[in-house]
């Protein structure tokens, strides 16, 4: 397989990088969280100028009319730079459900101020009951004329609090976790009957407990969305896949530049066997999650909804072990200065943490995939 990226491609990953040179260096970023909704507007600007924004979206609304893997570059860049803007959460949630699911009228509507920087999405989805599973949900969607009117109580809704829309998730028909009847709505963030809590979450970012309490619904994007929301989180796990190894790969870079400048009985540690062994096993691991982020990117347009649970559950599983490791090692091999605030390591290991908890951890993929028979099995 071909992993060559194309001119475009190149120059896309070099002006990501470029904005993340500039614009994130661990004290920047320091600034940017004090900021009331947690990251910097002008950030928020910078990313609408430069057409990310527009990433996933079509040429006819102003969008990039990118792919998986103009997204995997992008969000290796964003987890190198620790980014703490509400990209995920607007353009690869919010607008994979708006791609997916909306009507090209509402996309004609919201795209171009998605593309502007004029709207911010939140996908609320997860109830403090559901844990892992999609189909669990108990807030409830009734019919009223041509609305529908929407009742419970939402968890963990990524920058929930900063969103000016919010795609929620609602039962219109069935028990609480048949794969049936889950619906998907879109609703005012500032609506009647829409309470928000925001908080800081362990990473740095933000996230915001959402309590729906009558709350009417004009936009329906189907009354049983569940296959369409299972393959926008399958993309976001390919997502999170890419931006957990920018995040590796600057923890890895970090430790092998304590190796040689740190000196111990009158030599740097680098120097010591065991520690260039060490350093070799992270190495081993971040490229071990590289193949299987890239695979997860491929995979991710995949039709069959099987196969393409198979990828993205072993390069979760991957990302989580690896994330672990290196994280760890390099905690360990910076010695006391690993575990301060002030020291930028300990941020790219709580970040690999969460992306570790988002849509399963590492043990539940594993359990899915053993379902499905492996890898290269056959479901059982």
């Amino acid at each position: 397989m071909d992993f060559d990226l194309s001119d475009d491609q190149r120059l896309l990953k070099d002006s990501v990088d470029r904005l993340i040179a500039d614009k994130y260096q661990f004290t920047q970023r320091k600034k940017y969280q004090a900021e009331p909704t947690g990251y910097a507007a002008e950030n928020w600007e910078a990313l609408a100028e430069l057409g990310l924004l527009g990433l996933p979206f079509e040429e006819t609304l102003g969008g990039f009319g990118g792919g998986a893997v103009e997204t995997m570059i992008v969000m290796e860049s964003f987890g190198r730079g620790l980014v703490l803007e509400p990209f995920f959460a607007t353009i690869i949630l919010g607008g994979g459900l708006l791609r997916r699911a909306g009507s090209a009228e509402l996309r004609g509507a919201l795209v171009p101020r998605i593309v502007a920087g004029k709207l911010k999405l939140a996908f609320a989805h997860v109830e403090r009951h559901s844990r892992y599973d999609l189909h669990d949900v108990m807030t409830t969607a009734r019919k009223d004329g041509s609305a529908w009117v929407l009742d419970g109580a939402k968890s963990v809704v990524l920058h929930g609090d900063a969103a000016d829309m919010i795609l929620v998730t609602a039962r219109t028909a069935g028990a609480q976790r048949d794969r049936d009847g889950v619906g998907l709505f879109l609703v005012d963030a500032r609506a009647p009957g829409v309470t928000r809590r925001g908080y800081p979450t362990q990473d740095g970012l933000r996230a915001a407990e959402v309590t729906l309490t009558g709350v009417r619904a004009d936009q329906c994007l189907g009354t049983s969305a569940l296959p369409i929301i299972e393959h926008v989180v399958d993309e976001a796990i390919a997502a999170l896949c890419a931006e957990a190894v920018g995040a590796m790969q600057v923890m890895n870079e970090m430790t092998l530049e304590y190796l040689k400048t740190r000196k111990q009985f009158g030599r740097t540690i680098g120097s010591f066997q065991v520690l260039q062994h060490r350093a070799v096993d992270m190495l081993t691991e971040l490229e071990q999650a590289r193949g299987m982020a890239m695979y997860a990117t491929v995979m991710s347009t995949e039709a069959d909804p099987v196969e393409r649970r198979r990828a993205i559950s072993a390069a979760k599983v991957q990302i989580g072990k690896s994330g672990r490791h290196i994280g760890q090692e390099a905690v360990q091999l910076h010695g006391g200065i690993g575990m301060t605030a002030e020291y930028a390591v300990g941020h790219y290991f709580k970040r690999m943490t969460v992306i570790d908890q988002l849509y399963g951890d590492a043990d539940t993929h594993l359990r899915q995939l053993a379902r499905l028979g492996g890898l290269f099995g056959h479901a059982a």
